[in-house]
């Protein structure tokens, strides 16, 4: 790992050793050395989870190493396409398209070709009716009158597309949501789409890990901002049984 953030993103270790040294060995140290080899979360999830912040955040000198990194990781070419059509939601469209170039070039270099991304319109996933319908009528009570296309949208695009496209799987499209609301610093929206991840099978451990991987890649504000809202969820989750 060490070797491809050299070579892949244009700053080596030697760059960073003569700017900023102390950087240099955090980053070995911390982040090569350990934070990656955590047992909390599996490589493939910090991938999603990190992909997902760069993205939000378009944080674009991280884009080629860590796309090359999580398919190693075990990301496929259709989860990784479903990541980026996701983001555009909930990160907006200008930060999905600056990653578009990075992932064609590797998909080429890769030789993934267009039989291997998804669909534009494939067969989607059952709807839970009776919770959508729920959802629904909450969020147009609450802003129908006033807002009313942000509200049509929300339930046409987001929870009735969107949301049920099998590229990706409910637990890991949650992931990506909570990962991209932390780096955003979003956390009001965390209740609902954490939740969300955990009832598709997201643990309380993995979901602590999440936070400690976005400490490094959306730094600690981001991370402390959320720790407070999650402990929250977590302790209801126990009292509830």
């Amino acid at each position: 790992m060490a070797e491809q953030i050299g070579s892949t993103n244009g700053v080596s270790f030697e760059d960073v050793a003569a700017v900023a040294p102390a950087l240099g060995t955090y980053t070995r140290t911390h982040i090569v050395g350990d934070l990656w080899k955590r047992p909390g979360l599996s490589v493939r999830d910090r991938s999603l989870v990190t992909i997902s912040a760069l993205i939000a955040r378009s944080q674009t000198v991280g884009y080629p190493h860590y796309i090359d990194l999580a398919l190693e990781n075990g990301v496929t070419p259709r989860e990784l396409s479903e990541v980026v059509t996701h983001l555009a939601f909930y990160a907006g469209w200008p930060n999905a398209l600056s990653v578009i170039a990075v992932v064609r070039e590797c998909f080429s270099r890769r030789g993934v070709d267009a039989s291997a991304v998804p669909l534009a319109n494939p067969d989607l996933l059952p709807l839970d009716e009776v919770g959508e319908s729920k959802r629904a009528e909450r969020v147009s009570e609450l802003f129908g009158d006033l807002f009313p296309g942000v509200v049509q949208y929300t339930t046409d695009a987001l929870f009735r597309d969107l949301w049920l496209r099998p590229g990706l799987l409910p637990r890991d499209r949650s992931l990506v949501t909570v990962s991209a609301l932390i780096a955003l610093g979003h956390v009001t929206q965390l209740p609902y789409h954490l939740n969300r991840a955990m009832d598709a099978g997201l643990t309380q451990a993995e979901s602590a890990e999440v936070v400690t991987q976005l400490a490094f890649y959306s730094g600690w504000p981001s991370a402390f901002a959320a720790m407070p809202v999650i402990k929250e969820i977590l302790e209801k989750r126990v009292k509830l049984g």
